[in-house]
């Protein structure tokens, strides 16, 4: 297993198959894509999760977190967030955060995110607002 950051364009497949299945590739490109560190879990030379993460003064936003579904509960993208919560920390980020799937909230809970009361639903996926300080 490697992780290593990887081009905005190489992010691109993993989201849609596994976050957006019916959307086009043309569409899941962020703005802001440019300005990220992209990252990529491989495993055995195949890239099978990716995340971006963007930061703003001392804040980090993780975005488009997608781990292939075979690949899914065996540790890797455990291994990939910790790796993400590292590197913010690394940057002088005092806080991490992400829009998280309501379905994913107890994914991050483990990782001492707590909730917001910022909940919204986009494209019929409900989501809630989730932070962690990287204070120590």
């Amino acid at each position: 297993m490697n992780i290593n950051l990887i081009k905005a364009d190489d992010v691109l497949t993993l989201r849609r198959d596994i976050l957006y299945p019916n959307k086009n590739l043309s569409e899941l490109k962020l703005p802001e894509d440019d300005f990220g560190m992209h990252y990529g879990l491989f495993v055995n030379d195949r890239l099978i999760s990716v995340v971006s993460l963007f930061i703003s003064g001392n804040s980090a936003q993780f975005r488009k977190f997608a781990t292939l579904t075979s690949f899914q509960g065996k540790g890797y993208g455990s291994a990939l967030l910790n790796h993400l919560i590292q590197e913010a920390a690394k940057q002088g980020c005092e806080t991490i955060w992400c829009n998280a799937r309501l379905s994913a909230a107890d994914f991050y809970l483990r990782f001492g995110f707590t909730k917001t009361e910022e909940t919204f639903t986009k494209d019929e996926v409900d989501f809630v607002i989730m932070r962690k300080s990287l204070r120590t």
